[in-house]
C-alpha cells in the first residue's frame, strides 16, 4: 500500500473518529442539567432492576416516607421487608419526567415490562412522585403502575427543565400547609363538577397536554384524545380526595384519592393519582392523571 494512500486511509479514520466524538458529547449534552439528575435517578433504578432484580432496586429508592401502590397505598420500606411477591424480572423506561424550581419535587412516567419465572410477559404504565432526601438523594414519595397490554406507538422522552426565575421561600409550616390546601381545593372542585357533568370537569381542569394512564389502555396524550376516549368508552368518573402533596416552589402538586368508574360493562373501584401545574393563568391543571383498581 502506499504512503498517500495510507495517509488518506489515516486523515479519514481522524474525521471519523472526530464526527463519533461529536455526535456522542451532543447526546450527552441533551440531557438537561436539573430534570437530568431525576432522569439518570430513575435510569438507574431500571438499570438496577434488570441486573439485579426490581425487589434490590426499589429498596434503593425507598425511605421510610415512600407509598407503593400494590395496588392499594402501603409502607414501601414495610412491604418490601417482608419479601413480597413481586415480579422476578421488571423493566422500565421514562418517557416523561419534570423537576420543580425548587429542586426538591419531581415526576417521571413512562412503559413497564415484568414477568414472573414460567409465566407471560405483561405490559404497563408506572408514575412515580419523587422527593430528595436529606443528603439530596431522589427517593420515591409514591409510585404507582397500572397494565395494559403494552401496544401503542412509543413516545420519546418529553422532559421540562426548571427555569431560575424566583419563587417565594415560605418558611411557616402553617403557610406551607396552606398552600397545600389550594391544591386540594382544586382537587375537591373538580371532584365537585366531576358528579354533575364529566365532560364539563375535564373541559376546565385537564391541560391541553395532559398525559392520560387508565387500565388497559395505551397512554393517552392530548385533552381531546382523552374525552374522545372517555364518550366512546361510556366512562363515568367520580372521585373522592384523600391526599396531596406541593413542591416547595409551589408550581408542581399532586393529589390523590379513590374513584368510582362506571363503564357500558361495569362499576369498577379505582384509585387514582393526579399530577397538577400551576399553568400561567394562575389556574390549577392536571397535566397527568392514572387510574388503577384497588
Amino acid at each position: 500500500m502506499s504512503k498517500n494512500v495510507m495517509k488518506r486511509i489515516s486523515k479519514y479514520s481522524l474525521i471519523t473518529v472526530f464526527v463519533c466524538s461529536m455526535t456522542f458529547s451532543g447526546v450527552q449534552a441533551q440531557l438537561p442539567e436539573k430534570v437530568g439528575s431525576l432522569i439518570s435517578a430513575d435510569r438507574t433504578a431500571a438499570g438496577l432492576a434488570k441486573r439485579e432484580g426490581p425487589h434490590k432496586a426499589f429498596l434503593s429508592i425507598v425511605d421510610k416516607e415512600s407509598t407503593l401502590y400494590v395496588p392499594s397505598a402501603v409502607d414501601a420500606l414495610n412491604y418490601l421487608n417482608n419479601r413480597p411477591n413481586i415480579p422476578d424480572v421488571m423493566s422500565w423506561t421514562p418517557n416523561f419526567a419534570l423537576v420543580s424550581k425548587s429542586l426538591d419535587w419531581g415526576v417521571t412516567s413512562g412503559p413497564m415490562e415484568f414477568q414472573k419465572v414460567g409465566a407471560i410477559k405483561r405490559f404497563g404504565q408506572y408514575l412515580t412522585v419523587w422527593r430528595r432526601d436529606r443528603k439530596g438523594n431522589w427517593k420515591v414519595h409514591v409510585r404507582a403502575e397500572v397494565e395494559n397490554f403494552g401496544k401503542g406507538p412509543k413516545s420519546d422522552l418529553v422532559f421540562y427543565e426548571p427555569d431560575d426565575s424566583w419563587y417565594l421561600k415560605h418558611r411557616s409550616h402553617v403557610r406551607l400547609q396552606q398552600r397545600e390546601e389550594v391544591v386540594t381545593q382544586s382537587d375537591e372542585l373538580f371532584s365537585t363538577v366531576l358528579k354533575a357533568d364529566n365532560v364539563a370537569a375535564f373541559q376546565e381542569f385537564l391541560a391541553e397536554d395532559v398525559r392520560y394512564y387508565y387500565p388497559w389502555e395505551a397512554e393517552i396524550e392530548g385533552k381531546q384524545n382523552v374525552l374522545d376516549f372517555l364518550k366512546k368508552k361510556r366512562i363515568e368518573i367520580i372521585t373522592d380526595p384523600a391526599d396531596v402533596g406541593r413542591a416547595y416552589s409551589g408550581e408542581y402538586a399532586y393529589t390523590s384519592g379513590t374513584a368510582t368508574v362506571r363503564s357500558k360493562e361495569k362499576v369498577v373501584k379505582f384509585n387514582y393519582i393526579r399530577i397538577w401545574q400551576l399553568k400561567d393563568d394562575y389556574q390549577w391543571r392536571v397535566i397527568i392523571e392514572m387510574m388503577f383498581e384497588r
